[in-house]
């Protein structure tokens, strides 16, 4: 087992079920001394660099939706799940669009209702978080297309 981020730490969100997940911008340097993630997600139109952790590139253009929604879905899946037991890192380029509609909706897989999903990362992550309607609506319908996978499922 993986030693748990620190909630302190800039970027980190906790989720209703107590599980850390650390959102970023690659284009902001790691702060000094910051801990690596043992899993990070890169949400990128292109490949992310090369890092000493195990990564999954997911597709995902600035400012679109992810190329491929199911495999958006498994990826954040395992994400949700690999973040009870590992730092798990979700970035993009900014780390505010992509990230943060990625960490919404590992918060409506922790059981947080779709409606809401955006403002609980915006309250609890980033206020800029989720830049689109697109991006918004990509929320709602990730919960719609399936129950949550948190405690009470």
């Amino acid at each position: 087992m993986t030693e748990a981020w620190d909630e302190r730490d800039a970027g980190v969100l906790r989720l209703p079920s107590g599980r850390l997940v650390r959102g970023r911008g690659l284009r902001r340097p790691l702060a000094p001394g910051a801990p690596n993630p043992s899993y990070g997600i890169y949400l990128l139109g292109r490949p992310p660099p090369e890092v000493p952790w195990q990564v999954r590139w997911l597709r995902w253009p600035d400012f679109r939706l992810p190329a491929d929604r199911a495999e958006a879905r498994t990826v954040l899946t395992e994400a949700w799940h690999r973040s009870l037991t590992e730092r798990v890192e979700l970035a993009c380029g900014g780390g505010r669009g992509r990230t943060g509609t990625a960490l919404a909706c590992l918060a409506v897989l922790d059981g947080v209702p779709p409606g809401e999903a955006v403002s609980y990362v915006r309250a609890h992550y980033d206020r800029h978080a989720v830049e689109t309607p697109w991006q918004r609506r990509y929320v709602l319908r990730f919960g719609a297309s399936s129950g949550p996978v948190g405690p009470e499922a």
